[in-house]
């Protein structure tokens, strides 16, 4: 499925989305500490890469933390994401062409945005994200946990369940290096969450800090 026909799936469900799911406090507040945690731990500006309707956006700018731009593709989550939180800088963009240049932000939070992108495309998005990183830059990314690349049924369209292992392959041959992984299955949740945070190796710098020969 396409990334255009992804954002149609959620633009048809966005209010339903945003009425069971569009505050941090109907989330795990586990998800909001490792948010939290990782906001405070990086430095630039930050970008919410698939913001959805805005709610992880608008953490990254508690504590006057600024600035802050999410970007995603569905055009009904940006209307509420915009009515709720006017603090934050907000723009209709696709993650694999995203409207920030180059080496311009420090941090990424891909939050169960990539979930949705077929396994033969992730690559293509990684290198996205960090195109847009300064080197040292940070991305946190959350994935559902599981065999790497199998679909699964989600309520808007189908997803892929990804491992820390699979991701971090991926992520290396992006140019990051992989700082921290972590699972957990939450009481009643059907699939384990996944997080990880990476970091943007220096050009000519491999993981683990081998500088590849010129």
């Amino acid at each position: 499925m396409s990334r255009a026909e992804v954002a149609a799936a959620y633009d048809v469900r966005a209010e339903e989305y945003v009425a069971g799911l569009g505050s941090v406090a109907q989330l795990p507040p586990q998800d909001r500490a490792t948010v939290v945690a990782w906001r405070d731990a990086t430095s630039g500006r930050l970008l919410d890469a698939g913001c959805g309707p805005g709610h992880w956006s608008d953490v990254l700018t508690d504590g006057g933390r600024r600035p802050v731009l999410g970007v995603d593709a569905t055009a009904r989550f940006l209307v509420s994401a915009r009515r709720r939180f006017p603090h934050v800088d907000l723009v209709l963009g696709d993650l694999a062409a995203l409207p920030v240049p180059a080496a311009s932000v420090g941090g990424v939070l891909a939050w169960y945005s990539l979930i949705h992108t077929p396994p033969v495309d992730l690559p293509a998005l990684l290198a996205e994200l960090a195109r847009v990183l300064v080197p040292g830059g940070s991305l946190l990314l959350g994935f559902v946990d599981g065999e790497a690349g199998t679909p699964f049924d989600h309520a808007v369209v189908t997803a892929h369940h990804w491992s820390g292992a699979a991701l971090g392959g991926l992520l290396e041959d992006a140019g990051f290096v992989v700082e921290r992984v972590a699972s957990r299955q939450d009481p009643g949740a059907r699939r384990r969450h996944g997080e990880l945070v990476a970091t943007l190796a220096p050009a000519g710098v491999r993981a683990g800090g081998v500088t590849a020969p010129r």
